[in-house]
């Protein structure tokens, strides 16, 4: 960005998905947000924000993490001021604010000095971190062997799971859940949603994704705290993800809007959660939009309830399949329409060529007279 000065307004919150709803162009967005992923990204740029100021590392160093470079190649301003947390205390949103290189400025006066991110900077510590992805899969395993005992219950007594009045048996179940590429993967699967017409389920902001994408979801799952009211209310079925012990935070929210719901109390994730209702629930297919399949995706997260991920996989099984393996059967296919086109376009041709072929109309005839000799016509 060539800006060297930029006035806006502050607009701030510790969790980075719940800010983007409110986030525009004049903003200067103020996260706390270590290790920057790529969805928080895709959704930062998509509210054409300039600035972005992060009082965490938005590369730490832990793992190979694309998401700041792609905030800062979008044309994003990323400031790094570690160590002023405080900012969000001194800090009070909607106040105006001046950026000035990489400081931020009140009335004059210095709030922080920082740390602007060039890409030159963000691709050659990226390259450095590809080295490195071993020491972040070691510590990743012992996660999730230290959570195996508890979320092991997963695989052995399942889930108990509520009532809804949505059915799964032997349908297809859409689960389209807040990761990278969600919206992208969402487009690719048309096709498939108007084939077969599976059940649309919503984690959390994936909810808004089938919204906006011309859905209505049948089943919303999650802690309720990055979906929108408007989905809340689109007549879905809710089922709120609450803690192992029963306690469900979410719930609140709901009991606000005066509206029903079903309480699911497991551990890990609440896309895992939503495979495991569309499972137990008898689906016969599950199609994953925006869930996590491969290592990136599982260290991005950084969640000691991401072992969950692995168990619900293996409980799963071959049930479940992501939305571009969905895409590529469906890719090239040219379907009953195009297919009976062709055939008139050929039949088409050929009575085109007999017309004007006196050799073809001969040939027609004896052929006609052959077939009914030998039908006794």
């Amino acid at each position: 960005m060539s800006f060297v000065e930029f006035t806006g307004t502050a607009r701030l919150d510790k969790r980075t998905k719940r800010l983007v709803r409110r986030l525009g162009p004049d903003d200067i967005a103020i996260i706390d947000h270590r290790d920057l992923d790529r969805v928080s990204a895709e959704e930062l740029l998509a509210t054409n924000v300039r600035v972005v100021v992060n009082v965490a590392p938005s590369m730490s160093g832990r793992f190979p993490n694309a998401g700041p470079l792609e905030l800062v190649r979008g044309g994003v301003r990323l400031i790094d001021v570690n160590g002023d947390s405080n900012l969000f205390e001194e800090v009070k949103d909607g106040e105006s604010l001046v950026v000035r290189g990489s400081s931020l400025f009140r009335n004059g006066s210095r709030l922080a000095a920082g740390r602007t991110l060039t890409e030159v900077e963000l691709v050659a510590e990226l390259e450095e971190q590809r080295g490195r992805v071993t020491e972040a899969l070691e510590s990743f395993a012992e996660n999730t062997l230290r959570y195996l005992r508890d979320e092991a219950k997963l695989l052995s007594e399942g889930v108990r799971l509520p009532q809804v009045q949505t059915r799964f048996r032997d349908r297809h179940a859409l689960v389209v859940a807040r990761g990278p590429g969600m919206k992208h993967d969402l487009r690719i699967v048309k096709p498939y949603i108007r084939d077969f017409r599976p059940v649309l389920v919503g984690v959390d902001g994936g909810a808004d994704a089938l919204i906006q994408a011309g859905y209505k979801p049948d089943v919303i799952v999650g802690d309720m705290d990055s979906v929108s009211d408007k989905a809340l209310a689109s007549g879905a079925e809710l089922v709120v993800h609450a803690y192992p012990d029963g306690r469900a935070p979410g719930r609140e929210r709901i009991d606000r809007l005066g509206l029903p719901s079903a309480v699911l109390p497991s551990p890990g994730i609440s896309e895992d959660v939503a495979i495991l209702l569309a499972h137990e629930k008898g689906a016969e297919l599950i199609v994953a939009v925006g869930t996590h399949f491969n290592l990136l995706e599982f260290l991005e997260r950084n969640r000691e309830g991401m072992s969950s991920t692995f168990f619900t996989r293996l409980k799963v099984g071959d049930k479940l399949i992501d939305a571009r393996g969905v895409s590529s059967l469906f890719r090239g296919r040219a379907g009953l329409g195009p297919m009976f086109l062709f055939v008139i376009g050929g039949l088409g041709a050929l009575v085109a060529a007999v017309a004007v072929s006196s050799d073809l109309q001969r040939f027609i005839e004896l052929l006609t007279q052959r077939i009914q000799s030998l039908l006794g016509l």
